[in-house]
């Protein structure tokens, strides 16, 4: 069940595998510094800027918390309820786009 990126971006389902629940950007907290997009690794890339917001696609997040310490607003909560709340569509619009920063 999708191990690569791709495969996970194309099945738009999280790798079972991973232990920890994804995490999201409390929106309202955020100041878009992008400090997290930076910090979250390549293979994983579940970190988008959105317009004007920066999301987290949780299929695509591992959990690893790399973009928690980067963040300077401590505005990242781990996000286990992830699964009851379906992301907007248009945000898989991002990952392989001329905009992806993980290609």
């Amino acid at each position: 069940m999708g191990a690569s990126r791709v495969e996970r971006i194309e099945q738009r389902q999280r790798n079972p595998k991973w232990p920890n629940a994804p995490v999201r950007i409390e929106m309202s907290e955020c100041i878009n510094c992008d400090a997290c997009l930076r910090h979250c690794p390549p293979q994983f890339g579940a970190i988008f800027n959105h317009g004007a917001d920066v999301i987290i696609l949780p299929e695509l997040c591992s959990g690893c918390d790399k973009c928690l310490p980067a963040c300077p607003v401590n505005c990242i909560y781990p996000f286990p309820e992830w699964q009851g709340v379906p992301v907007p569509l248009d945000w898989w619009e991002e990952p392989l786009s001329p905009d992806d920063p993980y290609v």
